[in-house]
């Protein structure tokens, strides 16, 4: 069913969020398969910050009256 008030607009740190979350998801399964424990320290490294990244777009949109923050947990 479409809403009828005006759609929602999707803001640069919207679109940062989903990125830098998908970014962590993807450096968490290379940490996971890799073979060298130095490789897999830098991509929970990297992972980790992504995540910081990620909350700081979080905390952004929440400041601007967006939900980002309660569509992913």
């Amino acid at each position: 069913m479409a809403t009828l008030g005006r759609p929602r607009r999707v803001t640069l740190d919207g679109q940062l969020l989903g990125y830098w979350e998908r970014e962590a998801a993807r450096l968490e399964s290379l940490a996971a398969s890799t073979r060298f424990a130095w490789q897999r320290r830098r991509y929970l490294r990297k992972a980790e910050a992504a995540h910081a990244k990620a909350e700081a777009s979080r905390q952004r949109e929440a400041a601007r009256g967006n939900d980002a923050g309660s569509e992913r947990t």
